[in-house]
């Protein structure tokens, strides 16, 4: 079975901080594009006059494909190289950016899309590569926490920032703004990121087998799986065949790993999911996203759709939580490695009594002033929301060879994605059941954060079920 060779020494103090800062600020522009449409959403109806199945493809194409390409890019990373593919990635985001925003039609700005996703899906996993890589011990735990701080501002900055663009250049041409931003953002990251990010070298490089066979499988499995979760206008039970499908594609996929690992080194290796921090990480990371994630999506249509609220009303509303995730993951970066696990379920406890008060509160207060009146619960959630993404990942990945760190967080990505494509598509089918007239909203909006809080309490089981203890240390 081939060994992974480990990683070299980090790189000198300064430029490692530099090279980690060109990383989040590549990472914040690909977050920030997933918060910033959502607002936009209305405008670019209006702008491009486009139908429901187009609206949908826009927004669930990205992801869609942002999912198919995590693992594959991972695995790349670890073969050839982070460098060269992030610089890919960088430069195809911004670039596809661009075509979004200069779209005049449906089928344009979906191609758009779906092109701008896969850039994303090359670049994310080559930043936790990179941490991994350039960061050992409390360092990297740090560098993680403050990962988690770049997902919560660029949550917090996006509905915000997307609601001022449109409210500045109009509905009907404020929408190519929400693309346009990235630009700036990629023009400046892109020479930084040439002169500041280590070029790859033996040590730093897996073998560079890359097994076709398994990106062809796990490619398959991938949108079968999250096809009919993202693709909310498909009626009827037919489309849930395909989740049938995608289990057997899986299956295939994980015996040829299996068998593919004896000899090569395979696009996810087996040995992976033998390490318990890894598994139980990557499952509390994909239960938390399926109801972190649906909080987003049901608060801002109870707002903007029961209360009219415009796009950047419904954004400061969501701020408080955005906000304090964003504080409390430099916080938990720092307290990880002395509390471990502990602090995941502290975390996850927190979000639980912060989203309970919140529905309280919409019951308690629900008129104009439902925003103010859900302030602080969602402030108390967004903290214990802090405490649970960045320590989470980085225990995950804590027990991971250097050489797999790419392959390993294209996994850990992959299961966010899938969370929060089935987050949506459960919380959201629950809030549409319960909503016949306007009066409904409360009473919808109540049962959604019920089966969010289901999510929540699981991914607390599996957080405290395999861990009594510290996190182990590993060199790399």
């Amino acid at each position: 079975m081939t060994q992974p060779t480990t990683a070299t020494a980090p790189a000198p103090e300064v430029r490692r901080w530099r090279a980690l800062a060109v990383c989040l600020v590549a990472g914040f522009m690909t977050l920030l594009d997933v918060s910033i449409v959502n607002v936009a959403l209305p405008s670019v109806r209006s702008g491009l006059h486009l139908s429901e199945a187009g609206l949908q493809w826009v927004l669930s194409g990205y992801s869609l494909a942002f999912g198919l390409v995590l693992v594959p890019a991972g695995r790349l990373g670890d073969a050839i190289g982070r460098r060269p593919v992030f610089l890919t990635g960088l430069g195809l985001f911004t670039a596809t950016s661009a075509l979004a925003g200069a779209a005049q039609n449906e089928t344009w700005l979906v191609v758009a899309r779906l092109l701008q996703g896969m850039a994303g899906g090359l670049l994310v996993p080559q930043v936790s590569g990179f941490i991994q890589q350039l960061f050992r011990g409390g360092e990297r735990a740090r560098a993680f926490g403050m990962l988690g701080t770049t997902i919560g501002f660029s949550t917090a900055v996006g509905p915000l920032l997307g609601g001022l663009l449109i409210a500045v250049f109009g509905t009907a041409e404020g929408w190519r703004w929400v693309f346009y931003v990235n630009l700036p953002i990629g023009l400046v990251a892109l020479p930084l990121a040439r002169r500041l990010l280590p070029a790859p070298t033996p040590d730093t490089c897996a073998r560079r087998d890359f097994d076709p066979v398994g990106v062809l499988l796990l490619g398959a499995g991938t949108v079968l799986l999250l096809l009919p979760l993202v693709q909310s206008q498909w009626h009827g039970t037919g489309k849930w065949l395909l989740l049938a499908a995608a289990a057997l594609v899986l299956a295939a996929f994980a015996g040829w790993e299996r068998r593919y690992a004896r000899h090569r080194e395979p696009l996810v290796h087996p040995e992976l999911f033998r390490t318990r921090s890894f598994t139980y990480g990557a499952l509390v990371s994909l239960l938390y996203f399926a109801g972190f994630t649906a909080v987003f999506f049901v608060f801002t249509l109870y707002l903007q759709s029961g209360r009219h609220y415009s796009a950047l009303q419904a954004g400061l509303a969501i701020t408080p939580f955005a906000l304090a995730s964003a504080v409390a993951s430099t916080i938990g970066g720092r307290l990880v490695t002395r509390h471990g696990r502990r602090l995941i379920a502290v975390g996850l406890a927190t979000v639980t009594v912060g989203l309970a008060l919140a529905a309280l509160a919409v019951h308690l207060f629900d008129g104009p002033e439902v925003g103010w009146a859900t302030a602080l619960p969602l402030l108390l959630a967004g903290l214990g929301s802090g405490l649970v993404v960045s320590p989470n990942q980085a225990l995950t990945l804590n027990e991971v060879p250097v050489a797999r760190a790419g392959s390993a967080g294209g996994v850990l990505q992959t299961a966010q994605r899938i969370g929060s494509a089935a987050g949506i598509a459960t919380v959201g089918a629950t809030f549409f059941a319960h909503l016949h007239t306007p009066a409904d909203y409360p009473t919808a909006f109540q049962l959604s954060i019920a089966v969010v809080l289901a999510f929540v309490l699981l991914a607390l089981l599996a957080a405290i079920e395999p861990f009594g203890r510290k996190p182990r240390q590993k060199a790399g």
